[in-house]
């Protein structure tokens, strides 16, 4: 493949990605979508599986003899409300799992990774002599929820397919469409989430001296909690702590009963993440024992993402195939990224190593450098914002050829 070469890309997939833009679906909701992957995946000769962990979809494609490469695509959407403006964006409602009715968009790009996988697929099942071994298609649900890759596991997932020698991926960014970046070990940290609830005693808002008050409670408990990342871990370690929600009472005059905090943190270090789960805990405990209550503050898991690490040979295998297709300059060191992914429980369950690079996804023009330095980053829409969508082309090109890519690379002919 020559230096800026893509190959040819299914005009039918530019339509496919407009519809699945159109029509996001949730966590373990995605049955649309997971039909449409089905049906397309059985056209290209594939072997397919669908409700592997209620909407996960699973194709495999035997060509002779050799290892087996792990392709994954998320298909889930977030209950954000777009504002695009685009011609083709969501005006989806759906019920979440608390029974709310939310906004659904692809705010994250997970249609776009759906579109660029099933496009790979059918172009290396058009191609069976640039490759062999065993390709083995991941349409994963439920990642925004952090649940997704492990319950496909837990579904069997290596006991009923091919355990893969590599796990390969990718996640469109708002970095220059042209450019693939990646980094080698932890790339993407671990995410925890946590509801806390500080129980008092409500009383009138005239009477405060009958009361145990959670809203004091809760404003002395967010501020405490700064201290745990700027005063007890090291310098040196990377870690984020933030209050994301706090709620309390429902009128001015009366003081409430209970407050409830939701938080997460970030981190890249088991150690570092036990230290700042045990802060929490304790002040959590502290404040509400400095403020009498007589009953216990409970501190409730609300979701996890465990560390993403990339084998930096695998990665090094990758983009070394990528920068002689799109030239060395186009492939970049984002650093370990604060965001957060389930992809790598794919590789680790399958003791296999992980392969996953970020995808340029933004109108280049919009860049001056067009490298990590640019300033530019901090103000185009970024992943989970209302206004964040993809240019369709060169990126859903550029997305295919980059999974074609490293299938060839990882499963070269004999």
């Amino acid at each position: 493949m020559a230096a800026h070469e893509n190959i040819a890309v299914d005009p039918t997939l530019t339509d496919l990605y407009k519809d699945l833009h159109r029509h996001p679906e949730l966590g373990f909701q995605e049955h649309r979508t997971a039909g449409i992957v089905a049906h397309r995946l059985q056209a290209s000769g594939f072997d397919v599986t669908t409700g592997v962990a209620v909407t996960g979809t699973v194709g495999v494609l035997r060509n002779g003899s050799g290892p087996t490469a792990l392709l994954r695509a998320d298909m889930d959407a977030l209950p954000v409300e777009e504002d695009t403006g685009l011609d083709y964006a969501s005006t989806a409602t759906t019920t979440d799992r608390s029974g709310t009715s939310v906004p659904v968009d692809h705010a994250c790009g997970h249609d776009l990774h759906t579109t660029c996988l099933l496009g790979a697929a059918a172009a290396l099942a058009a191609d069976r002599a640039s490759w062999t071994g065993t390709l083995l298609v991941v349409f994963q649900p439920a990642e925004e929820l952090g649940e997704g890759a492990q319950a496909m596991v837990d579904d069997g997932l290596y006991d009923r397919f091919p355990t893969p020698d590599v796990v390969l991926g990718q996640h469109v960014a708002p970095l220059p469409a042209g450019k693939i970046a990646g980094h080698p070990g932890a790339s993407y940290a671990g995410s925890d989430s946590l509801r806390v609830l500080l129980v008092g005693r409500g009383a009138h808002g005239s009477m405060p001296e009958a009361s145990i008050d959670p809203v004091v409670m809760a404003a002395e408990t967010v501020l405490r909690l700064q201290a745990v990342i700027s005063r007890e871990i090291p310098s040196t370690a990377t870690a984020v702590l933030t209050v994301g929600s706090i709620h309390a009472g429902d009128a001015a005059n009366v003081i409430p009963g209970e407050a409830e905090l939701q938080l997460n943190i970030r981190s890249y270090d088991t150690g570092v993440r036990r230290r700042i789960l045990d802060g929490i805990e304790r002040v959590v405990r502290g404040e509400a024992a400095t403020a009498g209550a007589t009953d216990e503050p409970t501190i409730t898991e609300i979701e996890r993402f465990p560390v993403v690490v990339n084998d930096p040979a695998a990665l090094g295998t990758t983009l070394d195939a990528f920068a002689k297709w799109l030239g060395p300059d186009n492939i970049l060191d984002p650093g370990a990224g604060a965001g957060s992914e389930d992809v790598g429980i794919l590789a680790t369950s399958a003791g296999a190593p992980l392969s996953y690079w970020l995808l340029g996804g933004t109108d280049p023009s919009l860049f001056t450098t067009g490298d990590m330095s640019d300033p530019a980053l901090l103000t185009v829409p970024s992943n989970h914002s209302p206004h964040y969508a993809p240019v369709i082309q060169p990126t859903l090109a550029n997305g295919i050829t980059a999974l074609v890519t490293a299938v060839r690379t990882w499963l070269p002919p004999s």
